[in-house]
């Protein structure tokens, strides 16, 4: 490495722009004929030798072009049941808590919302006319009783049980 950095020392610097127009001039340009492009050493026969050197020992016996890997054969079934953990196999989750009961306008608005839509494609699915009042009935109950519940959800505001708001646990 030492020698290469004196070697380096003497010799002139190289003219970076003009090494690049000279590849950028000959871009397009043909070799001479007989001239080779590149070392020697790197060219490339067309048929390799048909017989390997005897002194190669590695030519001789190739190495193979394919590996063959085999695994070992593990006697018995394989046993793919879970094991039984004494801590964790008797856990039972709470009962979940009741669902509130809703009142009479709660289930009407259900009733609306829910049996708006069926009417219409009962009177569809029936190839029945569809008036103007099965329309109305069905449209103004669905978009009633989307209103009506909409309008009835909790904000959030009434629930004083956990006043700093955090979890549960």
């Amino acid at each position: 490495m030492a020698d290469a950095d004196r070697e380096d020392e003497g010799a002139a610097p190289l003219d970076e722009e003009a090494a690049w127009a000279a590849l950028v001039a000959g871009y397009d340009e043909d070799p001479e004929p007989g001239e080779a492009s590149w070392p020697e050493a790197e060219n490339v026969t067309p048929d390799p030798p048909k017989t390997p050197p005897a002194e190669d020992p590695a030519a001789v016996n190739p190495p193979p072009t394919r590996s063959i890997v085999i695994h070992p054969v593990i006697a018995g079934p394989r046993n793919y049941e879970l094991e039984e953990d004494d801590e964790d196999a008797h856990y039972i989750p709470p009962e979940p808590p009741p669902l509130p009961e809703a009142d009479v306008t709660t289930k009407f608005a259900w009733i609306a919302v829910l049996g708006g839509p069926l009417l219409l494609l009962a009177f569809v699915l029936l190839q029945l006319d569809l008036a103007w009042w099965v329309i109305l009935v069905g449209v103004g109950g669905f978009l009633g009783g989307f209103a009506t519940l909409v309008a009835r959800m909790r904000t959030g505001d009434e629930d004083d049980d956990r006043p700093d708001g955090g979890a549960v646990v």
